[in-house]
């Protein structure tokens, strides 16, 4: 496809064909938030799902599952793009190499044209977009502003899986290259694929949260991230006597495998299995083809630590961008107690 100039014309259909959404997602490099299966994950609670496909002259520059979410009174509604928009490469580039980021005048284009879409269909208190692009990225739209509250960190670590192994393990700390290598002994370290192994991974954590002192959604929600994601959801454990002790579990796109939780017992603390397992993870990436993993958020605690024990680096994304619909915009992110609530669930992939 050629390089686009201004103005652009675009258009936009709703997508209601699961492998027509997931074959264009995957195409144009789209991060595994984006695909049909993390709507329907959504869609079971209190999102409404819309796939979004951009095009000029009846070519896809852009695609964007467009979440919605009810709200109460005069605030009506919430929109929310995870990771997305998707913009589309130009020939001779991989959609692996620039991650659905394109170029600037497709991608300023593209996400001007969701956001109207969203105005003029949904409307309510406005739009939150995500997008799944290094920061510093230009994006010139109408109407933006940075998000009071983000739902996804930016800050985070992705590794190259165009890497070697060895030059992967090269770059993590000294205690985390000798646990992926001598540690999770005793234990069998594999995929997870039956729903009864998923539900014995939950009792994992279940007692992870209850440590941690952190919420979780009913088993329910997991097992439809299990079902509905199907080879894209990609969850790695390692068991001790046929019973789960540690695990890591990930979406994957064509080119991204993202993080989404992970826990381990006291037999997995034991067993030093926590390093393995995610190093099992990494490498089913790597040789799934992917080119990046993305840790999924950095914080300041213990959890956070471990993850930049793999890498002498992190990341940062545009982070979230709001485009308000209403006068009722900053109530929400500022007064209102129910907002301070969803915002809460929001976090928490509610």
């Amino acid at each position: 496809m050629p390089a686009l100039s201004e103005p652009i014309t675009l258009a936009v259909d709703v997508v209601t064909e699961p492998s027509t959404w997931d074959h264009e997602v995957l195409a144009l490099g789209g991060h595994p938030l984006q695909l049909w299966g993390w709507g329907e994950v959504k869609a079971a609670g209190s999102w409404r799902a819309h796939r979004l496909r951009v095009t000029e002259d009846g070519t896809t520059v852009g695609l964007a599952q467009l979440l919605v979410r009810p709200l109460p009174a005069q605030f009506r509604a919430l929109s929310y793009v995870p990771r997305g928009p998707v913009v589309a490469h130009h020939d001779g580039e991989t959609a692996q190499a620039v991650f659905g980021v394109g170029d600037t005048a497709t991608r300023n284009a593209v996400t001007n044209t969701v956001v109207e879409w969203a105005r003029e269909n949904v409307g309510g208190v406005g739009i939150t977009i995500e997008p799944d692009w290094p920061a510093g990225t230009q994006l010139d739209l109408a109407g933006r502003r940075w998000a009071p509250n983000h739902i996804l960190i930016p800050s985070t670590l992705i590794l190259d899986l165009t890497q070697q192994p060895d030059e992967l393990q090269a770059a993590m700390s000294r205690t985390t290259r000798s646990d992926v290598r001598k540690g999770g002994r005793g234990v069998e370290v594999r995929r997870v694929v039956t729903e009864d192994e998923v539900r014995a991974v939950l009792a994992v954590y279940k007692e992870t949260a209850d440590r941690a002192g952190f919420a979780l959604h009913a088993d329910q929600y997991y097992l439809d991230i299990h079902n509905k994601l199907g080879e894209h959801s990609v969850l790695v454990a390692a068991f001790a006597d046929g019973v789960p002790c540690a695990f890591v579990w990930c979406v994957s796109s064509a080119s991204t495998s993202f993080e989404l939780y992970g826990g381990i017992n006291d037999v997995g603390r034991k067993a030093r299995a926590n390093a393995p397992v995610k190093w099992h993870a990494i490498e089913l990436a790597r040789q799934a083809g992917l080119v990046r993993y993305d840790m999924n958020g950095l914080l300041n605690d213990g959890i956070s630590d471990f993850k930049k024990s793999f890498a002498q680096h992190t990341d940062e994304l545009v982070g979230s961008i709001d485009v308000p619909f209403s006068r009722w915009y900053n109530t929400w992110n500022t007064a209102l107690p129910t907002a301070k609530k969803v915002v809460r669930k929001l976090r928490g992939n509610g």
